[in-house]
């Protein structure tokens, strides 16, 4: 076939520039890791954040522009498993794990497989079909994101002058598998991009959120913090709401199922 045959097909730009976003988070993952491989491991926490919010930011603008793909998502996969599953535990093992020889590796690895798994079963639940609507406010288990942030909370700490759990390396040991747990785990937790909001709560949640970035900016460590114990607390009331939703279902269904059922 002749060149000028073929028809090349045009992409819009819209389709690009959340791939492009996805490059940068990234980038940003793999910057984190060489911060820690030069031991600045203030940067490289700042560093993953920013991998995170490109990662919060990424999906949303696709959807925005209409420019959602196959070739994204994939792309998008790929990434996060980088920049939550291998880069997150990485820096903790150049922080204090590698003080534990092998054991401090099985850490890494299991909270990289687990990581793996988790991205993969939430792939396949996207395709699931007879969803109720309600589902979409939840996730299974701790989200990828979610779970990274946790795990370097013990750096995190550190830098807020709780010196012993840098002394601690198994500690952290532990809590990194229980972390790599709740990601693989089928604990029901909130999804907040499936909830809605009353009009009335509008001003308030803004207000909130630009008080939130002042705390954030002027005191970074202590603010990240109170969000990772926040989300952890977080949890229970997850647990409680999603039973509520799922025996509101059931007892719909059974209604239905009573109402469909012949009349003697």
């Amino acid at each position: 076939m002749a060149l000028g045959d073929r028809k090349l097909r045009q992409l819009p730009v819209r389709s690009l520039a959340p791939n492009i976003l996805t490059v940068l988070g990234l980038c940003a993952g793999l910057t984190a890791l060489r911060f820690a491989l030069q031991g600045q491991f203030e940067k490289a926490i700042i560093a993953v954040i920013v991998a995170a919010v490109i990662d919060a930011l990424d999906g949303r603008v696709a959807r925005f522009l209409k420019g959602a793909t196959k070739f994204g998502a994939e792309l998008d996969s790929l990434v996060d498993f980088v920049n939550f599953g291998v880069v997150p535990v990485m820096v903790l093992y150049l922080w204090n794990l590698r003080d534990l020889g092998g054991l401090g590796w099985i850490a890494v690895l299991g909270f990289a497989v687990c990581c793996a798994l988790r991205l993969a079963r939430f792939n396949t639940a996207l395709e699931a079909p007879d969803k109720p609507v309600w589902s979409s406010k939840f996730f299974v288990g701790v989200p990828a994101p979610s779970g990274a942030g946790l795990a370097i909370l013990p750096v995190v700490l550190a830098f807020l002058g709780w010196d012993w759990i840098a002394d601690s390396p198994f500690f952290v040991a532990l809590y990194t598998g229980a972390i790599a747990a709740l990601m693989i785990s089928r604990i029901p937790t909130f999804s907040f991009k499936g909830m809605s909001v009353r009009r009335d709560m509008v001003m308030p949640i803004l207000l909130i959120v630009g008080l939130g970035a002042a705390v954030l900016l002027s005191y970074p460590w202590g603010f990240l913090t109170a969000l990772g114990f926040g989300y952890l607390a977080l949890i229970p009331f997850s647990i409680l709401r999603y039973r509520r939703y799922a025996s509101g279902s059931e007892m719909l269904a059974a209604q239905a199922d009573q109402d469909d059922a012949p009349v003697p």
